[in-house]
């Protein structure tokens, strides 16, 4: 099943033609952060007369040509929507293959950890690692734990995911900081949600791509995106091109004054951190990663 199946780290196979229009792309301003909701997977199966699950299957090839041209573009941070708390409601059969793909995907990217550490790539799993089944969340652990000190790029992969569960969780963990002690109902911001979501560690998304047709954010980073650019396009995700992309970040650029002007008003008034909050959010991500390496 798996024989064909590419690498993660994808080397570049980029035409002359198409790498000069990355270059000219690139003169323009660049996002750092783009998200990808990455739909389309059981159309493209269904248009191709083959089972779902090697639609998923395709779609999942299709992330490390992803990875490349993101890394050929300068985008240092990636965020890819794999799968939805949601998704667990589907047939169970599609369901256990999705686990499937996603355990041997894990288990292919741990034995290209030196590739990983060359490259610098970082990864994190962001979504409610208790609903996977235990085999997949040991990988998941492992992966973040043997990445965690790469700092070049970041690849965040939401596994069990919801913006709605997300934020249930941020505010689980302030009022249990509150109840502790550790901060006080004052302290309470946007700034410090912010800090207790999955994402915590990355910046918000400049631009979330959304394939095959869908205008919906499907619970999807809702809290962190804005101030984001939104993209939608019909092609269905294994089909996704280089060009595809380019599209988007041509679009991004245009964009780009309207959002700046959104972002200057939002950040008229930096928060500045009391040493308590600071503190109760370093204990918070230290007892998070606690919680990582005691899965293993």
């Amino acid at each position: 099943m798996w024989k064909n199946t590419m690498s993660w780290i994808k080397e570049h196979t980029l035409n002359w033609f198409q790498l000069l229009v990355l270059k000219i792309i690139k003169t323009g301003h660049m996002p750092k952060h783009v998200a990808f909701i990455m739909d389309g997977n059981r159309r493209y199966a269904k248009k191709q007369e083959i089972p779902t699950t090697e639609g998923h299957k395709k779609g999942s090839d299709k992330l490390a040509e992803i990875i490349s041209w993101c890394k050929q573009l300068g985008i240092t941070d990636v965020t890819l929507y794999a799968f939805s708390i949601e998704n667990f409601k589907r047939p169970k059969i599609e369901v256990d293959g999705l686990m499937e793909i996603i355990k041997y995907r894990l288990q292919q990217l741990l034995e290209e950890k030196d590739k990983l550490r060359e490259q610098g790539i970082c990864i994190r799993v962001i979504g409610n690692l208790s609903l996977l089944p235990e085999d997949v969340r040991q990988l998941c652990a492992e992966a973040m734990i043997i990445t965690k000190n790469n700092n070049k790029a970041t690849l965040n992969l939401a596994f069990a995911y919801t913006s709605r569960d997300e934020i249930t969780h941020a505010i689980k963990d302030i009022l249990r900081g509150v109840k502790r002690t550790d901060i006080l109902p004052e302290d309470i911001n946007e700034d410090l949600i912010s800090h207790c979501l999955y994402t915590y560690k990355s910046p918000n998304p400049d631009l979330l791509i959304r394939t095959s047709g869908e205008t919906r954010l499907s619970d999807f980073l809702l809290w962190q995106i804005s101030n984001s650019c939104l993209y939608f396009t019909d092609v269905l995700w294994p089909e996704v091109s280089v060009w595809n992309l380019l599209k988007a970040i041509f679009y991004y650029q245009r964009c780009y004054s309207d959002l700046q002007k959104v972002a200057k008003v939002q950040n008229s008034n930096p928060v500045v951190h009391n040493d308590r909050v600071s503190m109760y959010i370093n204990k918070l991500h230290h007892e998070r990663e606690v919680i990582i390496e005691k899965i293993i």
